[in-house]
């Protein structure tokens, strides 16, 4: 009886093609992991230092009295985007509150025009912009602008979560994945990488949601 003859090359061929395909969409799943990680610390570190600044955590607090407000647009910017950001800047003095630190040519963004002599409450930062003075940058101080930085600060630990999930385990958050999401999950509960991501992710989303609620209320 004659025997059939298998194709035991080509199946090779699938194999080895299969297993590329495999490796490929495993790095790009760490990969996608990486950046996840990257922009959640980002987008943290970020809501975190200009939360604290507006708080009043961070620099040194003071009173800028008010000299003139004017609008500076951007010289590049559309006369839709005119229309739609007006950018005040409000020049005058800054005293800090002890006392010993003072600016004559601070400056301030606001959201509104002030008269001269209007006193407002702002924070000095600590290292000079291109549009402040010499003696540094300053920021309008409110806690309703701050729990808005606040919220960013915690998305951001959402994005890592998600992140570390991804680096942890291979899986492709967009695109074809090479370990199903179950898996994944699955490989992730054998380990402390579950319980690390679950922790994040509801302190995260708990913590975004209360202080957008906060900023937006109060």
């Amino acid at each position: 009886m004659a025997q059939t003859q298998g194709t035991g090359k080509g199946e090779g061929v699938d194999r080895s093609l299969a297993g590329l395909v495999g490796r490929a969409f495993g790095r790009l799943g760490r990969a996608g992991g990486l950046v996840f990680l990257l922009a959640g610390l980002a987008l943290s570190g970020w809501g975190a230092y200009e939360g604290a600044y507006l708080a009043g955590w961070a620099g040194t607090h003071g009173t800028l009295t008010v000299k003139q407000c004017e609008v500076s647009y951007p010289n590049n910017a559309s006369r839709s985007s005119r229309k739609n950001r007006r950018p005040i800047r409000c020049e005058g003095i800054f005293v800090s509150d002890d006392g010993k630190g003072k600016d004559a040519g601070a400056a301030v963004q606001v959201r509104q025009r002030y008269t001269p002599g209007t006193e407002l409450s702002v924070q000095q930062t600590d290292a000079p912009t291109a549009d402040s003075s010499a003696d540094g940058a300053y920021v309008q101080s409110g806690m309703d602008r701050a729990w808005r930085f606040f919220a960013a600060f915690f998305g951001g630990w959402v994005l890592t979560a998600l992140g570390a999930f991804c680096l942890a385990t291979g899986y492709a958050p967009f695109g074809q994945s090479r370990i199903s999401f179950d898996a994944a999950w699955e490989t992730a509960g054998r380990g402390v990488t579950r319980p690390i991501v679950i922790g994040m992710l509801g302190v995260g989303l708990v913590g975004a949601g209360v202080s957008f609620l906060v900023g937006y209320f109060v």
